[in-house]
């Protein structure tokens, strides 16, 4: 099971066989090189460890500990579990600043307890079968167990046409689970139990201290830079990735005025002016003096990675943006570096995406469907796309109007993005469309939802969906650890710090988003730090070539043609082959510019390559 996850821990294996329970560790190491070998365990090795991750706050812990009379034998962060396990018992994991699957053997109560951080860094899945627990950091350490059955779920792939992710706790594998983000699992006396210990809670709807701007802003840059200190702490160097937005440049800036790190860049370009960000992270570069690697990314660099993305993303995906991050995290450990800091989680902790303004827009609408400002507000997204719905005319209209009968609900803000994804269902075969038709709709996201999400403001509400769709099962999964785990590097969020995502929580949301002005608090916290273009400059997500990736003067690569040949569709059963074969021709001919035929031919190729790779059994070194 351990071989599997060589490429999370290059550096070494630990073992432990006690009794009922078998640990095993792949070490990554980064803290305490010499003696933080896994499992870690307490004075008298009755509480044994292991874990993927970092504690960022281990030495204030080690020293609350030590005035406590625990006594060290490491200089590791992974000791410090042990020891507040002793000392709180499961409410150990409320004291920790980190990013963490743990694994905890509490052998005097033959106990066993798995913790998945806050956020849902870190991965963790388990599963039941020939009445064992089997638990890993990714899917193809369980698959090495005879017992673990190997078949794609029909309800997951539902959920991922439509949501971009399966609902917690799916994960793409029939009776494979994921243990959701703030969650633990306790296995005691032959029970399992599953609950949640937090949760990213806002205030209800109308509390407001009233707090000014400034202040509010002062506070966030504290804040932010007491997060970015935990994660500079580490026996490696640091780097950190720039892509020339806001994000990345708050990250690299407080780097570069608070902290004696030396500030080592790493950014990703394309040559498609489209998707290219480059000038961007030139003025960074020159504006800081950073030492900085670039790297620019083709579609035939996207082809021919893509199916080692699916092999450690284990899901199917719906873009292709997963691919260049690989490609990013390869030159950063051929660098010398494991472990970089990124500006993954912004968005949905401030306000950032496109769809909280959408959905502000649209509701706006519907207090005053007919005032003039609307087709001016409209103009006013989207200005990085070259096919924009706010600038259809009639499209438009409909785009923006559609499921106005959820206004109520608070997954309204998603209908647009949901809708658009669901068109892919065309492509399944009768048999999927049968098992998922009536199973999966926009209301299987209500049972996720807190009882009292009616109760807070309309924008907060859309964060916390947004957070428990396309950021835990979708972006940190598909973009942020597999994809640099896949190279051995180990990815850091700042603004995914739970204390961050808690002070942000109460925010206002008049100063998250400002009339059209995303992030705004953010923005005003960094007034001086970073160049006025970038801190001024409209959103433009991170993206890049989607299904042109695969083609070239109109013809797809061998592996793809073969993947997506009638026989291969009938046999793995989960598209409808005469619907594949008229989109790969409109694919082809290079008439594919839309986001949903995009997302289907990506989401179709992704899945067949799941099911060749993980059901079949096929290695990704198969497709070349």
């Amino acid at each position: 099971m351990i071989h599997a996850l060589h490429h999370r821990g290059p550096d070494g294996y630990g073992f432990l066989l006690q009794g009922p329970v078998g640990l095993a560790h792949a070490r990554l190491s980064i803290i305490d090189l010499e003696g933080g070998d896994q499992p870690i365990h307490n004075e008298d090795g009755s509480v044994q460890v292991v874990f993927n991750g970092e504690i960022f706050n281990f030495l204030e812990l080690r020293e609350e500990l030590e005035a406590r009379g625990h006594r060290f034998y490491t200089r590791s962060d992974t000791e410090v579990i042990v020891h507040l396990y002793e000392e709180y018992g499961d409410d150990f994991v409320h004291h920790l600043v980190g990013q963490f699957a743990i694994a905890l053997w509490d052998a005097p109560r033959q106990r066993l307890l798995l913790v998945r951080d806050r956020a849902g860094i870190r991965p963790l899945f388990y599963t039941l079968a020939g009445g064992r627990l089997y638990f890993a950091s990714e899917v193809k350490s369980l698959f090495t167990q005879p017992a673990v059955p190997r078949e794609l779920d029909s309800l997951a792939l539902g959920e991922v046409f439509t949501f971009w992710a399966p609902l917690e706790p799916h994960s793409l594998f029939r009776e494979v689970q994921s243990l959701p983000p703030g969650h633990r699992i306790s296995v005691e006396k032959g029970k399992l139990r599953v609950e949640r210990y937090w949760d990213w809670a806002f205030p209800p709807e109308g509390i407001d201290n009233h707090r000014s701007v400034p202040d509010w802003a002062e506070a966030l840059r504290a804040l932010m830079i007491d997060a970015v200190r935990l994660r500079l702490r580490s026996d490696v160097p640091v780097g950190a990735y720039l892509s020339g937005g806001l994000d990345s440049s708050v990250i690299t800036s407080l780097i570069h005025n608070f902290t004696d790190t030396p500030l080592r860049t790493f950014s990703i370009g394309f040559e498609d002016e489209e998707f290219d960000e480059s000038r961007f992270q030139k003025a960074l570069v020159e504006y800081l003096d950073t030492e900085h690697t670039h790297v620019t990314c083709t579609r035939e660099d996207i082809g021919r990675i893509f199916p080692r993305v699916i092999w450690h993303a284990e899901s199917t995906i719906l873009r292709t943006a997963p691919a260049p991050l690989m490609l990013l995290s390869q030159h950063v450990r051929e660098s010398g570096y494991k472990v970089v800091l990124t500006g993954e989680g912004a968005d949905e902790v401030f306000g950032g995406y496109d769809i909280f303004k959408e959905a502000k827009i649209r509701r706006f609408c519907h207090r005053f469907p007919d005032s003039t400002l609307r087709p001016r507000i409209l103009q006013r997204l989207y200005p990085y796309l070259k096919h924009s719905p706010a600038s259809g005319g009639a499209f438009g209209k409909q785009f923006f109007s559609q499921g106005m009968e959820y206004i109520d609900q608070p997954f309204f803000a998603h209908i647009p993005r949901w809708t658009t994804t669901q068109r892919s269902w065309k492509f399944f075969s009768k048999e999927l469309k049968e098992a998922v038709s009536g199973r999966v709709g926009f209301e299987s996201i209500l049972p996720l939802l807190p009882g009292d999400i009616d109760r807070w403001e309309p924008l907060n509400r859309d964060q916390y969906v947004e957070n428990h769709t396309l950021l835990s099962g979708y972006l940190l999964n598909s973009q942020g650890d597999r994809m640099a785990m896949a190279n051995s590097v180990e990815g850091r969020f700042p603004f995914l710090d739970h204390r961050v995502m808690e002070f942000a929580a109460g925010i206002p949301p008049r100063y998250k988003i400002k009339v059209l002005n995303e992030k705004y608090l953010l923005k005003q916290s960094m007034a001086g730090l970073i160049p006025e273009s970038i801190r001024r400059r409209n959103k433009q997500p991170y993206r890049a070539p989607d299904s042109q990736s695969f083609f070239r003067d109109g013809k797809a690569a061998d592996w793809v043609m073969e993947l997506l040949s009638d026989a291969e569709l009938r046999r793995a059963g989960y598209f409808n082959p005469d619907a594949v074969q008229k989109l790969l021709k409109k694919c082809a001919a290079g008439r594919v510019i839309g986001f949903s035929d995009n997302m289907a031919f990506v989401g179709i190729l992704s899945t067949m390559l799941l099911d060749k790779m993980f059901v079949q059994g096929y290695s990704s070194e198969a497709f070349t």
